[in-house]
């Protein structure tokens, strides 16, 4: 029956050799060789990969397209190369339906259903769709083309392109598995209230980080937005906590404003939860993790936010680091703390970046991070532990595997804590077996609660936290509670 299913399958219809034919009898045109081209530039993915480079060079909104294309296109490929071709063989079509200067050189001997080139097309444009829809505006005609380029040469049947298309689309959307948009994600609870009219940033002071993502570019529309604001810039000799704390006791704040990355947003945000002031963000970072879970996404939705006077209540959670009985620190973080492997990444890379390219740093040391890895002995809420890595939310993220991404609400009252256990056998392979195959979650050696407060207590020295993608304070006791509600965002 199989058998007799695929043989059914493999036909062409009359529909699908009428068209080929139709594109056959077109008259020659100019535009016959730029096809022929772009069905080239579309092998093995390299247009969409050259346009991936182009995005992920730039931060924000544009590197997180280039990203989600690039997971679409791994996806697409494995589902069209890697199952669908392997599942229903088809002959192409016939090379003399086509005229001479139509055919390419060498024709593809796979299975003509489905199009690999469409998915991966297809693929790309939709993934942009999802973070940048100028992007994904300029790739859709593109692609599109890049799709026709396959029956224009004579490789592929329509039926081919379609399906190949409908499969990157889908391959696009299976993205948001492993990286949720908030639009995915059911509502959690919200409190809303009202803040002070800012109107033209009289007794508003803002935060410009001109080295984090679009903020340098961002800097100037920011003081159109407020001209009446006073503007601090986030630079790496000047204490931005120090500043913003003497400004609000020496002058008349009414809020305080983040322009940047999450790391900007944390200093700022502790501030602006000490004294009771609410909070602007314009996101101009590179993930811009708070902005977007709260639902800032621009300048123009804070702008009227503040003019508005709304905001959205969220919690703020905050850790207290003891290295001894008699020496304590307080920090707060908006989005999530970590102990384990990648403080350290963070650290090493920081002394690489002075010798060595960001990216070439970044995969130096997390190499020799893995390498030397240890595990951590722990007092978890009062019980023994061995854990590689233990991680703390600011509220409960989602999904709920190991890839933390979106969180639905920050008005919960909940740390999300998750960690991986060392004491089972072969833990780390484990590990890296069950995220393959997406069992992590059933999974032994992972671990997920949601709770109010969390204590953890190092019983072989101590180690370094990681806050908010920084690296903070050296401690052997780390103890993590719930703000509830502590901090006011202008959301519109």
């Amino acid at each position: 029956m199989r058998r007799q299913f695929r043989r059914r399958f493999g036909r062409v219809g009359r529909f699908d050799a009428e068209l080929v034919r139709r594109s056959g009898k077109l008259p020659p045109s100019r535009a016959d060789r730029g096809i022929r081209l772009l069905g080239r530039a579309g092998d093995h993915s390299k247009l969409w990969f050259a346009i991936a480079a182009l995005l992920l060079a730039r931060k924000g909104a544009p590197r997180r397209a280039g990203l989600r294309g690039i997971a679409a296109i791994g996806f697409a490929s494995f589902a069209a190369s890697g199952v669908g071709k392997r599942l229903f063989p088809r002959r192409r079509p016939a090379a003399d339906l086509l005229p001479l200067y139509r055919r390419i050189a060498k024709r593809p001997t796979s299975s003509s259903f489905p199009s690999g080139h469409a998915a991966s097309a297809f693929a790309f444009a939709s993934a942009l769709a999802m973070e940048h829809r100028g992007a994904a505006a300029a790739v859709f005609p593109l692609a599109a083309a890049v799709g026709y380029s396959r029956v224009h040469t004579g490789v592929h049947w329509p039926s081919d392109v379609v399906a190949g298309a409908a499969i990157g689309v889908g391959a696009a959307y299976a993205t948001r598995h492993w990286w949720p948009h908030q639009r995915d994600l059911p509502p959690g609870p919200q409190r809303r209230d009202t803040a002070p009219e800012l109107g033209d940033g009289e007794g508003l002071v803002l935060v410009v980080n001109p080295g984090a993502g679009a903020s340098g570019e961002a800097g100037a529309e920011v003081r159109k937005a407020w001209p009446r604001a006073a503007v601090i810039e986030f630079l790496p000799d000047v204490d931005v906590v120090a500043e913003l704390t003497k400004k609000v006791e020496n002058d008349e704040v009414r809020a305080l404003g983040a322009v940047g990355g999450d790391g900007t947003v944390s200093c700022v945000a502790r501030v602006a939860a000490e004294y009771g002031l609410p909070l602007v963000l314009v996101p101009a970072g590179t993930l811009d993790h708070f902005a977007r879970d709260v639902g800032v996404q621009n300048l123009d939705e804070a702008q009227a936010a503040s003019r508005a006077g709304s905001v959205v209540v969220c919690d703020i959670a905050e850790v207290e680091v003891s290295y001894r009985d008699d020496d304590t620190e307080r920090v707060p973080f908006v989005n999530t703390a970590s102990l384990g492997g990648y403080p350290e990444t963070v650290r090493l890379r920081e002394k690489l970046e002075t010798r060595w390219p960001k990216w070439a740093a970044v995969l130096l040391a997390t190499t020799r991070t893995l390498r030397s890895a240890r595990p951590m002995r722990i007092m978890l809420n009062g019980h023994e532990r061995l854990v590689w890595m233990l991680f703390v939310g600011n509220g409960p993220y989602e999904p709920k595997g190991f890839g933390a991404a979106r969180r639905s609400s920050l008005a919960s009252g909940l740390l999300d804590v998750r960690y991986l256990r060392a004491d089972l056998p072969y833990s780390r392979a484990r590990f890296l077996l069950a995220l393959l195959t997406g069992t992590l979650s059933t999974s032994h050696v992972y671990r997920h609660a949601e709770v109010a407060r969390v204590d953890v207590l190092f019983l072989d020295g101590h180690r370094r936290i990681a806050l908010d993608g920084e690296v903070g304070p050296l401690g052997r006791r780390f103890s993590f509670r719930v703000r509830e509600r502590a901090l006011p965002v202008y959301v519109a």
